[in-house]
């Protein structure tokens, strides 16, 4: 390492986030710059621990030590090609993973683990300003043709290594802009949109074919697929809701999160002048407490809500790592996302019994109580009946799996006991030359999970079409069905 004895002189810092009261008034990413000097500092704090089990944390194997090192010692370029050697687009990762390589990190034990994080998306902007990432041509075309049905993470990596290996890619997608949740789950102040755009042209230019407002299975019809394509890759996501089927669910004003964040999103690409769907002056509860909640609640914020609660069923963690979760694996903890810091109340073990609404069918308000778990269920805690008034409720508890209409019941594969696209060891459905990857086979999980999927799912295509591949294949299926 660069920095031997680097983690017991530094201690761990991040970018500060801008103030609340600036960052409300845009929708701008919420970090300020992060000078390069600290940058290398952080990464001089990763240790020779001899096993890196952030390596092992991360289901793409990022080299992590390898470009801390390079990092610190300032070869930059050298750590791009590392980083790059496994990720496909750390600049999403960098912004949007969780970061279990830093719950695994070794100094992590009895310290703050090394900033991997951070310093990933730094090497990553700094190659795209340098413009040290270019497009990878093949340098053999094969003549075989791959659908790839959806451009969410899982479908944009397994695009992008079918077609450096020579395979005419065409990614079909149903909304109007290429993306997936990157382009109308993930908000503006999250990830910026830009950073998404300067990869899609990257990859439109190593030769990868975008269609966009194509629903596969309505428009493009499964057979057709099958018949004009040599392979096919499902990536369409786990896109079924959970529903809260309670009395009043039907009134105005309530509402699932992806049809609340998809039209913001829209605003801020310039499609939409205001939101359908809009926070500004009302008074907002969100049910679900998780990163899409999460999302719904900064952009309430942004759009001028009057207030804002969020609901969770789950008591609330602990503030450090639980007993339950030891290090290395992922720790059960109290977590504040940036939306939390700019207002809001986050209201812990409580369940919402009702909707109640006016005379004319729009939403006035809820009825909830708080809950305990008994034996593994939740009881209610009687005497603890409450009501808030609300004119908004955004419901963000979850993905059940795929959507089944449309393109699965028409191609007809298999599916496991929890809804998701059954898959064997090599990613294949029960149809020839059909493949899973993401969200679609897995259920619903993170980024580094579907770019992971994406390019493993990529290896096993090119391994059926051409006998053999050179294309690195990070991951397993998690689902593997009997036949």
């Amino acid at each position: 390492m660069g920095e031997a004895t680097g983690f017991l002189k530094y201690g761990r810092e991040t970018p500060s986030r801008r103030a609340v009261p600036v960052r409300l008034r845009d929708w701008k990413e919420v970090y300020e710059p992060f000078p390069q000097e600290h940058l290398q500092t952080q990464a001089a704090r990763c240790m020779d621990c001899g096993i890196p089990f952030c390596n092992n944390g991360c289901p793409l194997g990022n080299l992590i030590p390898d470009w801390n090192d390079l990092v610190y010692r300032n070869n930059w370029q050298q750590a791009i090609e590392r980083l790059h050697a496994t990720n496909n687009f750390p600049e999403f990762t960098g912004r949007l993973c969780p970061a279990p390589c830093e719950s695994a990190c070794v100094l992590g034990i009895n310290q703050d683990p090394v900033a991997i994080k951070q310093v990933e998306v730094t090497i990553i902007d700094k190659a795209w300003d340098e413009g040290w990432v270019t497009p990878q041509l093949p340098e053999v075309k094969t003549g075989k043709k791959v659908a790839v049905v959806g451009s969410g993470p899982a479908g944009l990596a397994a695009a992008q290594q079918l077609t450096r290996a020579g395979h005419d890619v065409v990614v079909f997608e149903r909304a109007d802009r290429i993306g997936g949740l990157l382009r109308y789950g993930i908000p503006e102040f999250k990830m910026e949109k830009r950073f998404l755009d300067r990869r899609i042209a990257q990859m439109e230019a190593e030769g990868t074919e975008f269609r966009v407002n194509v629903n596969v299975g309505v428009d493009v019809t499964a057979e057709d697929l099958r018949e004009q394509f040599d392979a096919v890759v499902l990536a369409g996501g786990a896109t079924a809701w959970r529903d809260l089927p309670i009395p009043g669910r039907e009134f105005t004003g309530v509402y699932q999160a992806m049809e609340y964040l998809p039209p913001a999103n829209k605003v801020q690409q310039g499609d939409l002048e205001r939101a359908p769907i809009n926070a500004e002056g009302k008074r907002v509860v969100i049910i679900g407490g998780g990163d899409t909640g999460a999302d719904c609640l900064g952009t309430a914020h942004r759009q001028g809500a009057a207030s804002v609660h969020q609901f969770e069923i789950m008591p609330r963690p602990p503030d450090t790592r639980a007993d339950s979760t030891p290090w290395p694996t992922w720790p059960l903890m109290f977590r504040t996302a940036s939306a939390h810091e700019e207002g809001g109340e986050r209201v812990f073990s409580v369940n919402t019994e009702c909707f109640l609404g006016d005379d004319d069918g729009n939403l006035r308000g809820l009825r909830a109580h708080e809950v305990a778990m008994v034996a593994g269920k939740f009881e209610k805690v009687e005497g603890t009946d409450f009501e808030l008034e609300c004119e908004l409720v955004f419901l963000s508890m979850g993905f059940l799996g795929p959507q089944r209409e449309g393109l699965l019941e028409s191609l007809g594969v298999d599916l496991t006991p929890r809804s998701n696209v059954a898959r064997d060891s090599d990613w294949a459905t029960n149809l020839p030359g059909v493949f899973v990857a993401g969200d679609m086979g897995r259920g619903q999980s993170l980024i580094v999970w579907a770019i992971a999927e994406g390019r493993s799912c990529a290896a096993a295509v090119d391994r059926d079409l051409m006998g053999h591949t050179l294309l690195p294949a990070p991951v397993q299926p998690t689902t593997v069905p009997l036949r």
